[in-house]
């Protein structure tokens, strides 16, 4: 069933934007007044032919209106107004919902302060720690939005998906013969020399800095790469390098667009849009697409056939959104020994907290206890009834000598069970038979799971009453209500 589109608060944006009346925006259109104020005012749908109309008159991107912003901006509000530091009271599904929809840009601007409150709470913390371990005041930090969450939610509300510059990539890959090539890298460091005169040398560390894997010159146009590094990687930081000749004028449009706080997040930024046109370049998207399809996202058969490595694959599978050709929607994470997420997206409903971990019922914790490349599949429930088929492997940055420690991560990938068929790893986990499929009971985490009866918890949710019985203990020394 088609999911209806209300995307009022789009359509307004394109009117004012044309500085027209609802009587005047109708007539353009060919429709009625109180038709397009109820359209704006998100009680009824948008239907095809209105977009094609809106498309056609004032040449709107279509793309703009399958953005799916509502589910995620839902999923970050219950997390932020379940925190009773920041609201005391019960706000249900149906409110954040009317707030997504109709007041989007509200609902942003609410999320923006809880996150000011946050991060003041946490220099606070820091401020008390520092005094207590050394005996003064520390100055704190003055930012209250961390460079990395501001590019991390930048892309989290485009849908991971950058349609200039994967097309531009795309273009170019086409052009190489690139897909699939047997030595991907000498293609790209021979094309650099040939088109831009960019020299290319393997290096043991030393020229390029003792912990730099690749250093770019652009007045001497020398590229210094580190030679232990994989080929699968090298290909890639060529690409980054492709793309700062090739496309900076797109990714300097995106930095204007973004209007990040501070300089250090558009700094992340660039290099972020650098990396996501280098992805798109080695895998490029209606190739790379077909295959995904045609090996039924087996990702070890898609690692072999086109040479990427298995993060390249997973992080690359999350970003096909493409408008009218959309894959399947993945959500992706790679997290550290320690727990941390160093990378997300979900272009599912599968949302992850903005703050304070992850599920310790969820596979990718598993991970590192299994042999590097083994996969580890799981059929996981959420609090909402949405199920899941979740991937989770670990994979291992090689070390340049005895002395370096080596890096290992979790990568953790994944869909909507609806989607199982097109996967090879649900033939074994889901039966046919829905009703004999007895998934994983998961959550996002421990602050906002409503789950009473889970005996991993590992405190009480921010928006529950915490009750203990002192007369009985079970493993869990709480419950909730």
């Amino acid at each position: 069933m088609t999911k209806k589109l209300f995307a009022g608060h789009i359509l307004r944006k394109i009117r004012e934007r044309a500085e027209l009346s609802q009587v005047d925006f109708a007539r353009r259109l060919n429709l009625s007044p109180s038709y397009v104020n109820q359209l704006e005012s998100n009680v009824r749908p948008i239907s095809a032919s209105v977009l094609i109309a809106v498309s056609r008159e004032f040449g709107a991107d279509l793309s703009s209106f399958e953005t799916n912003d509502l589910d995620r901006l839902v999923s970050d509000l219950s997390e932020a107004f379940a925190d009773t530091r920041f609201h005391s009271g019960s706000i249900g599904l149906q409110e954040l919902k009317s707030v997504a929809i109709h007041t989007p840009d509200f609902a942003r601007a609410v999320l923006d302060l809880y996150s000011a409150l946050r991060h003041m709470s946490e220099q606070q913390a820091f401020i008390d720690d520092a005094i207590v371990m050394h005996g003064r005041q520390t100055e704190p930090a003055k930012r209250l939005t961390s460079p990395y969450e501001e590019v991390r939610d930048y892309f989290h509300y485009t849908d991971n998906y950058v349609d200039d510059l994967d097309t531009a990539a795309e273009s170019l890959a086409n052009e190489l013969g690139l897909a699939w090539h047997s030595d991907r890298f000498s293609l790209l460091a021979n094309w650099l020399t040939a088109k831009h005169n960019v020299v290319v040398e393997i290096s043991d560390g030393d020229r390029a800095g003792e912990e730099a894997i690749m250093s770019f010159d652009p007045a001497r146009k020398i590229v210094v790469l580190n030679r232990a590094l994989p080929r699968s990687t090298m290909a890639f930081l060529l690409g980054n390098v492709i793309a700062e000749l090739t496309s900076e004028s797109l990714i300097a449009a995106h930095l204007d667009e973004a209007n990040f706080a501070t300089a250090a997040a558009s700094d992340i930024c660039r290099l972020a849009l650098r990396n996501y046109f280098a992805g798109a370049l080695l895998l490029p998207y209606r190739k790379f697409a077909a295959l995904a399809r045609d090996y039924r996202h087996d990702l070890d058969r898609l690692a072999t056939t086109s040479g990427a490595s298995l993060e390249q694959i997973c992080h690359r599978l999350s970003t096909l959104q493409r408008s009218g050709e959309k894959g399947v929607p993945f959500y992706f994470l790679k997290v550290d020994r320690a727990g941390n997420i160093i990378k997300r997206h979900s272009a599912t409903r599968f949302q992850f907290a903005r703050y304070g971990g992850s599920c310790p019922l969820w596979n990718v914790h598993e991970a590192f206890e299994n042999p590097e490349g083994r996969f580890s599949v799981q059929h996981g429930e959420m609090p909402d009834g949405i199920s899941y088929v979740c991937l989770a492997t670990s994979v291992t940055k090689p070390a340049s000598s005895y002395t370096d420690r080596q890096r290992r991560y979790a990568l953790g990938l994944g869909c909507e069970a609806k989607y199982a068929d097109l996967l090879v790893y649900a033939d074994r986990l889901i039966p046919s038979d829905k009703t004999k499929a007895s998934p994983d009971r998961i959550g996002i985490n421990c602050r906002i799971c409503p789950r009473n009866n889970c005996a991993d918890r590992a405190f009480p949710a921010l928006d529950k009453e915490l009750l203990v019985d002192p007369t009985t203990r079970r493993v869990v020394p709480f419950s909730m209500r």
